[in-house]
C-alpha cells in the first residue's frame, strides 16, 4: 500500500539533495515540504472521496465526487438540521418557470398547494394527455421545477411545495397531494386545460412515487371521483415500512446517494423527530406483535424471485414496543406503506410501470409490489436497471449529470410515450 512518508524517505535516501546544491538547500527544503504537503492533501482527498461503488456502475469516480457532496452536507448535522439543509438546496435549485419554444410553464396553485404546469406548444389540435408527477425527496425536500416527465409532450401537473417533513409528519403529505391531485381532477378542472380524461398517468419518483402509489388506492374508494387513470408510474418507491432489513437493505447498505441509515431517517423523520422511533427501525424492532398479520404482505421470501434472494435467508420479525405503534400508528397505516393493503384493494389498479435500481435499498420494495400486482391480474411493466442507483434521475443536469441518469430517463418517458 502506498504511504507517502515511507516513500519521502527513500526519495531524500537517494537523493540528498542538500549535499548536492548546498547553495539552493533552503529552497529545495521549502519545496519539499510543499511537494510533501500537496502529495498528503492529494491523498486525503481521495481518501474522503472513496466510496466503494458497484463494478457495473458507469462513470464510477464522478458518483463518487457526487457521493461526497452529500457526505459533506449530512456531517454539517452538528451545525444545521440534516432535513434543513436539504430544504436550503432545493431552495437554491429552485427554478423560475421559463418557457421556451416547446413548452409553457406557469406556477400556480391549486387548493393551496403550489404547483407547475407544463403545457406543450406543438400539441396538435384536440384533447391533450396529461401526467401527474409527484415529486421525491423523503418527503421533507420541496420540488426543484425539474420535471422529467415535461419531455413527453404532454400536460405536466407537478405539485410543488406539500408540506413536508420534519416540520409536519404523516398524513399531511399524503392529504396535501391526494387533495390537490382530487381537485385537478375534476371535469371542469380538465376542460379548462384542454387534457382527456382518458389519457392520464400518475407518476413520481422515490418518496413521490410512495404518495403516487397511495393515492391511487385511494382513488379506488373516492365515490366523488369520476375520472379514471389510465396508468402509474413508480420509480424507485418506497412502498413499505415494515421490514427495513429486506436483502436490498443489506446489499445496499452502504451504496452511495441513499444508504440504509438515511432512508431510515427519511421514514421515521415522515412520522415524528422522536428518535425512539428511528432508533428501533435502524434495529429493525419497531413494529409491534399486534401487527404481525400485516408481514404476511411484505414476505419478501415469497414476493422476491430467486435471483434477488441470493443467499439470502429469510428470519422470522423480531417484534417492538407495542407504544411506539400506539403513539406513532401512520407507519403502520396503507396510505404511508402501500404494500400493506389486502389484495382486494388492489384490484381496479390502472396498467403499472415500475422501474427499479439493482443498487438501490427501495429495489425489494418495488419488485415486491410487481408480484402482488401480477398475482390479482393487474397488467404490470417491471423495468429493472441492473447497473443503477436509486435517484438515477436525480441526475441529469450538469454538474451532476450521469451517461445513467440520461439513460435511465429514456427508458422512462418511452414507456410513457408509447402508452399514455
Amino acid at each position: 500500500m502506498f504511504n507517502p512518508y515511507n516513500d519521502f524517505n527513500i526519495v531524500a535516501e537517494y537523493f540528498p539533495l542538500k549535499h548536492t546544491f548546498p547553495l539552493c538547500s533552503r529552497t529545495t527544503s521549502n519545496m519539499g515540504t510543499k511537494s510533501l504537503s500537496l502529495l498528503l492533501a492529494s491523498v486525503l482527498v481521495a481518501y474522503y472521496v472513496y466510496t466503494p461503488v458497484p463494478e457495473n456502475i458507469e462513470e464510477r469516480w464522478k458518483l463518487m465526487l457526487i457521493n461526497a457532496g452529500f457526505r459533506t452536507v449530512a456531517h454539517w448535522l452538528g451545525l444545521v438540521h440534516y432535513m434543513e439543509v436539504l430544504m436550503m438546496i432545493t431552495s437554491i435549485e429552485y427554478t423560475a418557470p421559463i418557457s421556451d419554444e416547446n413548452v409553457t410553464i406557469t406556477d400556480t396553485k391549486f387548493n393551496n398547494v403550489p404547483a407547475r404546469l407544463y403545457v406543450p406548444r406543438k400539441q396538435s389540435s384536440g384533447l391533450k394527455r396529461a401526467v401527474i408527477y409527484i415529486h421525491g425527496g423523503g418527503w421533507c425536500v420541496g420540488g426543484s421545477g425539474k420535471s422529467k416527465a415535461a419531455a413527453t409532450n404532454a400536460f405536466v401537473f407537478l405539485p410543488q411545495r406539500y408540506r413536508l417533513a420534519p416540520t409536519y409528519h404523516f398524513p399531511v403529505q399524503f392529504e396535501d397531494v391526494y387533495t390537490v391531485v382530487k381537485f385537478f381532477l375534476q371535469t371542469s378542472v380538465l376542460a379548462q386545460y384542454g387534457v382527456d380524461p382518458n389519457r392520464i398517468c400518475i407518476s413520481g419518483d422515490s418518496a413521490g412515487g410512495n404518495l403516487a402509489a397511495a393515492v391511487v388506492q385511494q382513488l379506488l374508494d373516492d365515490l366523488e371521483v369520476k375520472v379514471k387513470l389510465k396508468i402509474q408510474a413508480l420509480l424507485y418507491p418506497a412502498l413499505q415500512t415494515l421490514d427495513l432489513d429486506l436483502p436490498s437493505y443489506k446489499d445496499n447498505e452502504n451504496t452511495p446517494i441513499l444508504p440504509k441509515s438515511l432512508m431510515v431517517r427519511f421514514w421515521s423523520e415522515y412520522f415524528t423527530t422522536d428518535v425512539s422511533l428511528k432508533e428501533a427501525m435502524a434495529s429493525n424492532r419497531h413494529v409491534p406483535a399486534e401487527s404481525s398479520h400485516l408481514f404476511r404482505f411484505v414476505n419478501w421470501s415469497n414476493l422476491l424471485p430467486k435471483k434477488f434472494k441470493k443467499d439470502h435467508v429469510y428470519a422470522s420479525p423480531i417484534y417492538g414496543s407495542s407504544r411506539l405503534g400506539k403513539k406513532y400508528p401512520g407507519f403502520l397505516d396503507p396510505r404511508a406503506a402501500p404494500l400493506l393493503v389486502d389484495d382486494t384493494k388492489l384490484l381496479g389498479l390502472p396498467v403499472t410501470y415500475v422501474l427499479t435500481c439493482q443498487h438501490d435499498v427501495l429495489r425489494d420494495d418495488g419488485i415486491m409490489y410487481v408480484s402482488r400486482l401480477r398475482k390479482v391480474g393487474i397488467e404490470v411493466i417491471h423495468d429493472h436497471i441492473e447497473d443503477a442507483i436509486h435517484g438515477a434521475l436525480m441526475f441529469i443536469t450538469s454538474p451532476t449529470d450521469l451517461a445513467l441518469g440520461h439513460r435511465v430517463a429514456n427508458k422512462y418517458i418511452e414507456w410513457l410515450n408509447m402508452n399514455l
